[in-house]
């Protein structure tokens, strides 16, 4: 028996044996051919992976989770293919003796995206332990084509760190150390993340291209905590499979009593024709079809926070007035009190309680904020509620369960500890807290910020380290869900140091996310044109920080570095000058005249993704018949740069210089090539342009 589902451009393939054999042959953005696959390399195309502790692991030579049993062992029961609100439903369901396993494969309408996981139940009357299940097992991903994969294959990584996130690279497999040296090699490429810091090494996703074919698979992980992805070589084909926390690489162990089941971790994978671009176009429509709506997406108001080169952590209603202000003179509609609000003195390894420092506010804290109210701005605070300071009073007061214990002890990091979330009592805490903020304070903003990485997870309550975290994760995200369902007007920005968990699992919450804790406007240049393939533009917060000594191009460059996402407006603009403040203001009015275009665009980038050495960067938005091109001249001695805009080819198109509207630029349109040509005389300045098609 074939499953065959032709849907939204994706085709998909499940063979089911005589033997009840469940096999994914096909999962791209072209139909299947038989011939694509020999009858031993079928064999290796198990629909999931799945490895309990005590049973064999029978061609794996090395740390790839393949082969696993009772994996390969699973038999077709049934399937369902029904439709649900976002589109079609498949699930597969298959049997291991007691363990019942169902494959779940969920469509969007319209969209070249399933979401998928993977759901267990143990029937049987004795113990099960989980050392690896995967979301997505997939093998067979080059065989479009007749070329050998080592040749066709590039791999698209996406590299985080802090001060640096969102930094792509695109290799060969080769170049990854990955060669045909055998039908099969011990070998993988393997990427993960291990604690509470979801993204600090590499965001969730990846991007496989088939240069050959003309055709892409990509994916997203969408989870908080530990995952893992890989892909190797079985039988001359390549194959993917992606996860939530496992044994090997994250400490993750369960144990699944009879009668009990786990469900993994949700997975995105889509295929498209052609390269990356359109892959990520197509994850950027789906990412906005998966997140809970929200008006700030819609609306994508102006928020101003007191932090980034301006107070840095240190506001007092002294220092915060003058900034409400100029705030509110050159158009915020929101503004953040960050950092140190609630503490007099040194505040890191302190916090936890969240009341307002007296000395700071002689007044009490709702002078500023009432002031911010009156100045026609909605005020905001930073939180970081999921830690508290070792020498915080209450955590003195209250047990060891609050918090992630690892070998007997609390979990230190960077001073502080961290809250377990499956604990009621941790859950009330900080409700309680978010509503004072909101109800007592009148608060209608929230710095969600988090600071720390808690490692593999907590021995409490839990069969391994990984288990407690995946839960704690899985209890943080319900608490929230219960939040935004008592406040749903309320604006919670995701932070984490910057950029640290910029995962899907938390922004299919969360309305606004916090893109880098850069302090150098010009490297976050770099940033802010990446940070499109990570989150969708109207939820990616950049920073626009004018420093107090600068110069025009330098506040220029500021504000298109925020123009295309989401303004997060600081610096001390109480203290620059008439004409530079000028700018600022003339860039958020311009701003406010585009970003209804902006939760419709389509990101794309003429330059390719940005490095850091790179002397010309440039991104955009595809917005209908209008197109909105950030573009920095860095550092380097050419003054001119050609944009390739292959869309645009052949047609009449007007082109203005929408930011600054008077230090303007030359370019010129070359509808024949469909190049984009632009100087830019001085290193370090940026526009931004708006192409309009006038002839479609």
């Amino acid at each position: 028996m074939e499953i065959i589902i032709n849907e939204n451009a994706l085709h998909l393939v499940i063979e089911v044996t005589d033997d009840k054999d469940v096999r994914l042959l096909h999962f791209a953005a072209v139909p299947f051919h038989p011939e694509m696959l020999t009858e031993k390399q079928r064999q290796k195309c198990r629909l999931v992976e799945l490895q309990e502790t005590g049973e064999n692991q029978d061609d794996n030579h090395g740390p790839k989770h393949t082969g696993t049993m009772p994996g390969n062992r699973l038999v077709y029961q049934n399937h369902r293919d029904y439709r649900t609100a976002p589109g079609r439903k498949l699930e597969i369901e298959m049997a291991d003796g007691g363990l019942a396993v169902v494959s779940h494969l969920q469509f969007y309408d319209g969209l070249p995206v399933v979401r998928s996981w993977t759901e267990l139940r143990n029937h049987s009357a004795t113990a099960k332990g989980l050392e690896y299940v995967s979301s997505f097992a997939l093998t067979g991903i080059a065989k479009e084509g007749i070329l050998p994969w080592d040749r066709k294959s590039r791999l698209h990584i996406p590299h985080n760190t802090w001060f640096g996130e969102a930094q792509w690279r695109r290799n060969t497999l080769p170049e990854l150390g990955l060669a045909r040296v055998h039908t099969f090699s011990v070998k993988r490429l393997a990427y993960s993340s291990t604690g509470t810091w979801s993204t600090s090494q590499y965001l969730p996703m990846g991007c496989f291209e088939n240069v050959e074919a003309g055709s892409c698979l990509f994916w997203q992980i969408e989870h908080n905590g530990s995952w893992h992805w890989e892909i190797s070589d079985s039988e001359e084909q390549l194959y993917l499979q992606l996860s939530g926390p496992t044994e090997n690489e994250n400490a993750w162990w369960k144990e699944l009593a009879p009668g009990e089941s786990f469900t993994t971790i949700p997975v995105a994978v889509g295929a498209v024709a052609g390269g990356f671009e359109p892959a990520i176009q197509a994850l950027t429509r789906y990412r906005r079809a998966i997140r809970r709506p929200h008006p700030d997406n819609r609306n994508l108001p102006v928020i101003f926070n007191d932090y980034m080169n301006c107070l840095f952590g240190d506001p007092t209603t002294a220092k915060l007035l003058p900034l409400i202000d100029a705030a509110a003179a050159v158009g915020c509609e929101y503004f953040c009190i960050d950092a140190g609000w609630y503490s007099d003195g040194e505040w890191w390894d302190g916090v936890g309680e969240w009341l307002p420092a007296q000395h700071r506010f002689p007044g009490g804290i709702k002078e500023p904020l009432d002031y911010i109210r009156a100045k026609g701005m909605i005020p905001g605070l930073w939180l970081e509620l999921e830690v508290m300071g070792m020498h915080c009073p209450l955590a003195e007061r209250v047990p060891d369960d609050w918090f992630f214990v690892r070998h007997g002890k609390r979990v230190i990091d960077h001073g502080r500890y961290q809250l377990d979330f499956r604990n009621p009592a941790v859950r009330r805490h900080a409700a309680a807290v978010i509503r004072r903020l909101v109800r007592e304070y009148g608060v209608g903003y929230i710095k969600m910020d988090y600071n720390i990485n808690a490692g593999s997870g907590t021995e409490w309550n839990a069969a391994s380290f990984g288990d407690g975290l995946l839960e704690h994760n899985r209890a943080y995200l319900a608490w929230l869900d219960d939040i935004f369902d008592q406040y749903p007007e309320l604006v919670i920005e995701n932070c984490s140091s910057g950029g640290m968990r910029m995962d899907y699992a938390m922004l299919s919450r969360y309305s606004i996310q916090s893109s880098s804790d850069q302090t150098d406007y010009r490297k976050y240049a770099v940033i802010a044109a990446a940070c499109a393939t990570a989150v969708t533009p109207e939820q990616c917060g950049v920073w626009s920080y004018p420093l107090r000594e600068g110069d025009a191009e330098e506040v220029v460059f500021n504000m298109v570095n925020a123009m295309l996402m989401r303004f997060h407006q600081s610096g001390h603009l109480a203290e620059i000058s008439p004409e530079r403040l000028a700018l600022v203001r003339e860039g958020l009015a311009y701003y406010k005249s585009i970003r209804r275009q902006i939760p419709e665009g389509l990101p794309f980038w003429p330059l390719g993704l940005p490095a850091f050495q790179d002397p010309w960067v440039s991104w955009g938005l595809r917005c209908g018949t209008e197109t909105y091109l950030a573009v920095w001249r860095l550092e380097g001695s050419r003054d001119s740069c050609r944009l390739p805009l292959p869309f645009l080819k052949g047609k009449k198109v007007a082109v203005r210089c929408g930011y600054p509207a008077a230090f303007g630029c030359r370019m010129e349109w070359h509808p024949d090539n469909a190049e984009l040509s632009l100087i830019l005389p001085q290193i370090n300045s940026a526009r931004l342009l708006e192409l309009e098609e006038l002839d479609r």
